[in-house]
């Protein structure tokens, strides 16, 4: 099933890896997709959450992908003020992530690229400075050396495959929120076609807490927040206590941890015969943590280089450098822009973000997620004369 050498091998499969799979294969190269994991997709690591935005770069989704259609968001200040997010056009879904992700790496496979679950990469190959492949073990038994012409590290926010090659992707501690998220039931939802989010310094320092719909009762239920002395799980489980009137009678049927990437993207993200996409690179919405879109789109930015440096017999990382800049102008320097709006909102007290709730409108709030609308929100911000210096980070 598996061969002694391939053009592309990818390290993990999920969204990020899929696609580079995906890609290469449709080119005509061989790509052999490895997860370590026994089942892909599982356990989940997010909200669940996709725009339509996302869903046009991906295609039509199965239905068995899909659990709610989402019209929109409501956000909460601290005070209990709220806006109302319209999504119109770019509306979406909450989605199964675990029927997701397998459908992501069947649709790779079907492409031509081999996928083998629970095979763990243990080592990458390097002659010299060169990467020339893997050491992985295969179904948790056989252990055996893979060569390939290009090895891609796409393991995840943890990536230890970027790290054994050489690469620096460590992120500083500012830049990687603590995530804790249950699937509950019988939930007691104001509506089940919005996602829900609630700001505060006491609920969320430094992030929010997320109510995603899956049905009419039935939700993830998570929160993102700075790592600090209390748990991200301890401010959920807070914030579930304090409202009986959503959680009262509500039940546990899923709970889910892990580190979030929110920023401290990186400037090089290959080497001779090595490149990283999605979360292993830092490669997600700064302000949201959402990442499946963007590893979607660098997984295709990465194959695409990965074409050209193939067909020209140069896999230098000088070759493949191109990578980074294409990455950079089609995406990167717009999430740098938001990485920036993170960084003020983390400053603003529990008051500032009730002042900026009574001005934000639903065309401000998009737009800010993607880059955009930075001087409308420093113009807010300079309402308050304290916050002017903060605002001129925007402009």
């Amino acid at each position: 099933m598996i061969k002694d050498k391939y053009d592309v091998v990818i390290v993990g499969a999920g969204p990020g890896g899929s696609s580079v799979a995906k890609t290469m294969a449709e080119m005509g190269y061989s790509a052999l997709l490895l997860e370590k994991r026994q089942e892909i997709g599982s356990p989940k690591r997010c909200g669940e959450g996709l725009t339509m935005n996302t869903i046009r770069i991906l295609g039509e989704l199965p239905k068995n992908c899909i659990a709610q259609e989402i019209e929109g968001a409501t956000l909460y200040a601290p005070n209990g003020n709220r806006v109302l997010v319209d999504l119109g056009a770019d509306g979406g879904y909450v989605i199964e992530r675990k029927m997701f992700d397998k459908w992501l790496a069947v649709r790779a496979s079907r492409a031509g690229a081999t996928v083998v679950a629970h095979s763990e990469v243990t080592e990458v190959l390097k002659e010299g400075n060169q990467i020339v492949g893997v050491k992985a073990t295969i179904g948790g038994e056989e252990e055996r050396e893979i060569r390939a012409k290009i090895v891609v590290a796409a393991d995840g926010v943890e990536s230890t495959i970027s790290r054994k090659a050489g690469l620096n992707t460590t992120n500083k501690l500012v830049n990687v929120d603590s995530g804790y998220q249950y699937e509950m039931s019988n939930l007691k939802l104001e509506t089940d076609r919005r996602i829900i989010l609630y700001f505060g310094n006491d609920i969320a320092p430094r992030g929010y807490l997320w109510i995603f719909p899956k049905g009419k009762d039935v939700g993830n239920v998570g929160i993102g927040t700075a790592m600090a002395d209390k748990s991200a799980k301890y401010y959920l489980d807070k914030f579930i206590a304090s409202h009986p009137e959503i959680f009262g009678q509500s039940s546990i049927i899923e709970a889910n941890s892990g580190g979030i990437p929110v920023g401290g993207f990186l400037e090089n993200m290959v080497l001779d015969g090595f490149m990283v996409v999605g979360d292993a690179a830092h490669q997600v919405n700064p302000i949201h943590g959402g990442g499946m879109k963007e590893a979607t789109m660098a997984g295709e930015m990465a194959a695409r280089v990965m074409d050209k440096a193939i067909k020209e017999n140069d896999l230098s990382a000088k070759k493949l450098s191109e990578y980074n800049r294409i990455w950079w102008n089609e995406r990167g320097d717009k999430l740098k822009k938001v990485e920036k709006l993170r960084h003020v909102f983390e400053k603003l007290s529990d008051n500032d973000l009730n002042m900026v709730s009574e001005s934000l409108t639903s065309d401000m709030a998009i737009g800010l997620t993607r880059g955009s609308k930075m001087l409308s929100m420093a113009k807010i911000l300079m309402k308050k004369p304290a916050l002017a210096k903060l605002a001129r980070h925007l402009i």
